[in-house]
């Protein structure tokens, strides 16, 4: 089979590819949720549970299956997640009720909890300079949300079977996903402590901790709002603003994403650490223009404000990444950007359960004004704190690993 490798280039073509296609599979729910509350008949809380349960089962994998590559290989653990995300997806086209979506949601968590501590660390593996990992670890993700979302609202405003196209065509292109992450070249030699490192936990290595720390608010600033829109972005489109188009709840999704992975192409040639400060400042002033949209109900304001805070997600995204992707040595990235998405999902999940809460209680407008508030504070405080960048994050990325298989 060593003939039948994919040369490196290919490979990394490949495992970009493929983390862009999960991500698009996990945000292809959020224009259905509208549909399923309609055809299911729950609540506000109930569509935030089947959110978070996704999210939760994602930090579970990430914490016992986080650092698994480091030991056994990334093929191997790649192969497995793809195998359960295809799973998740039999789930979703049979669901005919909530429980149904619950359990298609959390097997979906477990797949890409393992998928995004291997993938990212396989980019960076496989990467030609390190400038292109960071970019790929922070676009691919973005673009994955972004078309997932926005492809789903526009097959659920105008193709048939709205709840079943979806994860059909999702689905024959995990397959061609798992024929070639078959064939890509393994990049880690197997060493001991792989039941070891099961054990859950979220570890940072000392040595990156002087880097890692200044990362952390602007990474919980921009997933908090992430989890604003990928949860009830959509609801209070079709809520507060009156529009009941499912194609509009896609582009809510769409336009945050897509101009966070537009953001982060433009900035590849940018130190990533040196737009920490920046991505923070514009996510916290989209926040504030977006709610001021929210209170007064006028969408374009709402859209404009949406707009600019993508352009700090996606900065934020290429900056937190990008530094990461410099900071760690081969064996050790499994074990950190499982910590890293550890919490991002938590920030990314948490207060969007609150929300679902919030919202049953007191309505979606209350709800999303309190919420986006929070956030505007976080990025204030990450703006602050991301001046207090160390030496340690600015410097050079160590040596490339030595590639086998």
């Amino acid at each position: 089979m060593q003939r039948f490798r994919l040369s490196p280039p290919v490979g990394f073509a490949v495992v970009g590819a493929t983390l862009l296609w999960f991500l698009a599979a996990s945000s292809a729910p959020s224009p259905l949720y509208v549909v399923y509350q309609e055809r299911f008949a729950f609540t506000e809380f109930t569509l935030t549970t089947v959110f978070a349960v996704y999210v939760l089962a994602l930090i579970a994998a990430l914490l016992v299956v986080g650092a698994l590559s480091d030991h056994v290989g990334r093929r191997p653990v790649l192969l497995a997640a793809i195998a359960l995300e295809i799973v998740a997806l039999v789930l979703f086209l049979l669901a005919d009720g909530v429980g149904w979506l619950l359990a298609a949601r959390i097997v979906q968590g477990i797949a890409t909890g393992a998928a995004t501590a291997t993938l990212p660390a396989t980019v960076v593996d496989l990467a030609p300079a390190p400038e292109r990992a960071g970019l790929v670890n922070g676009v691919a993700p973005l673009a994955g949300l972004g078309l997932g979302a926005l492809a789903t609202g526009a097959l659920v405003e105008f193709a048939p079977a709205p709840t079943r196209l979806v994860w059909v065509l999702l689905l024959g292109g995990l397959l061609i996903a798992a024929v070639l992450i078959a064939l890509i070249p393994e990049t880690i030699t197997r060493r001991p402590g792989a039941l070891a490192s099961l054990r859950p936990r979220i570890s940072v290595p000392k040595r990156i901790r002087p880097g890692f720390g200044p990362v952390v608010p602007t990474l919980l600033a921009s997933w908090s709002l992430g989890g604003l829109y990928l949860s009830l972005g959509p609801s209070v489109v079709s809520g507060p603003f009156g529009v009941r188009n499912h194609l509009v709840g896609g582009l809510v999704v769409a336009a945050l994403c897509l101009t966070g992975a537009a953001s982060a192409y433009a900035l590849r040639r940018r130190a990533p650490v040196r737009v920490l400060g920046p991505a923070a400042a514009l996510l916290g002033i989209g926040t504030l223009v977006t709610l001021s949209g929210v209170f007064t109900g006028l969408l374009p304001l709402a859209t404009a404000g949406t707009l600019v805070a993508g352009v700090g997600f996606g900065s934020a995204a290429y900056a937190t990444f990008g530094t990461l992707a410099a900071l760690a040595a081969p064996h050790e990235r499994g074990e950190l950007f499982a910590a890293t998405y550890t919490l991002a999902y938590l920030a990314f999940s948490v207060p969007a359960m609150l929300a679902g809460v919030a919202a049953t209680a007191v309505g979606l407008r209350p709800t999303a004004l309190v919420y986006g508030g929070v956030v505007v504070v976080l990025a204030v405080v990450a703006t602050v704190l991301a001046r207090r960048v160390p030496a340690a994050a600015t410097g050079e990325r160590v040596p490339a690993t030595t590639r086998t298989g």
